[in-house]
């Protein structure tokens, strides 16, 4: 408070935020909601976003909701998901733009409820469970899964009443649809976006192929996004299929991959492949992401490829990466884009 030196550390800068915004302190205050920001994550956003609430910062509430959106699986499965009062989780209930199947909200919803029984005393039964939702329980879209969904889970987990369930039921199947207590349309979650770095594709002139080697390329941003898969050309010779592995990389430690197929039909169109979970990326840093494909070898390229690319608020760099065996760099080859969150 007299110095203006100033230590944080994660296990007692909420302290320190509560102490600052008690006594005033508000260049403290703006150094901990600073950490707190370079510190979010999907793992304690849920947690994060309940206490910026509380302490009303709005650009850290912000913050939290866009990771929380963008990576509504993740924080939802998290452990300080579980942790945060009745009025944030009916908030996070509210959100069109959580971008996560009503089934993990389903067991998410129930994973709180566990824990709400166990910190008010209570044996966590599916009565006691309802009971510490409260009308939190009808703001899960339980319609807008599918019907097999919600026999597998939701039907079964003794939350509901039996004629709740028999009548989500017919709405499923039946022609004249009961009135529900729960909403019937999905979330709209998040529209990904894409970044493309070719001007121009090609097949013939140089005849591209695949074969099992590593195509690679560096990136970074000047905004902090989520990048959820790379855009891939597919063969030049009519429909096939490939085997692929995508892998994102940060100063050589891997971040995210996944090992998957996808189809292309022959034309040069680009076809998505998803990592498991968009993965947080953020300013001014560069990461690597690498594809490697099996199947058939002769497939579309990019040309005129550019070093700068402005997608909406967002500017991406490209640069050569040492990874790639294949030939990609910055002005042709593959991965043409980049699917991301903003």
């Amino acid at each position: 408070m007299y110095s203006d030196e100033i230590e944080l550390a994660a296990d007692t800068v909420l302290a320190t935020l509560y102490a600052a915004k008690k006594y005033l302190v508000s260049a403290l205050a703006r150094a901990c909601v600073g950490f707190l920001e370079t510190s979010l994550e999907a793992r304690n956003a849920c947690v994060l976003l309940s206490q910026s609430r509380l302490f009303e910062e709005p650009e850290l509430t912000q913050r939290c909701w866009e990771v929380i959106d963008a990576q509504a699986e993740l924080a939802l499965h998290s452990e300080g998901f579980t942790e945060i009062d009745l009025p944030t989780l009916e908030h996070i209930l509210q959100r069109e733009t959580l971008n996560v199947k009503e089934a993990v909200v389903f067991q998410a919803v129930l994973g709180w409820a566990d824990a709400e029984c166990r910190r008010q005393g209570l044996t966590p039964t599916s009565q006691n469970q309802r009971s510490m939702l409260g009308k939190a329980l009808h703001l899960v879209r339980l319609p807008s899964m599918t019907l097999q969904e919600f026999a597998d889970g939701a039907a079964q987990s003794n939350i509901l009443t039996l004629e709740e369930t028999h009548s989500i039921f017919l709405w499923y199947t039946a022609a004249t649809k009961p009135a529900l207590g729960f909403p019937v349309t999905p979330r709209k979650g998040l529209t990904p976006q894409r970044c493309h770095r070719f001007q121009s594709s090609a097949y013939r002139s140089n005849q591209w192929r695949y074969r099992g080697r590593c195509d690679s390329i560096q990136f970074a941003v000047d905004k902090r996004v989520f990048i959820a898969g790379l855009g891939l050309y597919g063969s030049s010779g009519g429909k096939a299929e490939y085997s692929v592995k995508i892998e994102l990389k940060r100063q050589g430690v891997l971040l995210a991959q996944n090992l998957t197929k996808f189809v292309s039909d022959g034309s040069s169109s680009t076809f998505p492949v998803w990592f498991e979970h968009p993965v947080q990326v953020e300013q001014d840093a560069f990461y690597t992401v690498s594809a490697v494909l099996d199947g058939s070898e002769l497939s579309y390229f990019g040309q005129e490829g550019m070093t700068e690319v402005q997608c909406g608020k967002v500017t991406f760099q490209f640069q050569c990466s040492s990874d790639s065996t294949n030939g990609t760099g910055v002005q042709g080859g593959q991965i043409p884009e980049l699917i991301f969150y903003a």
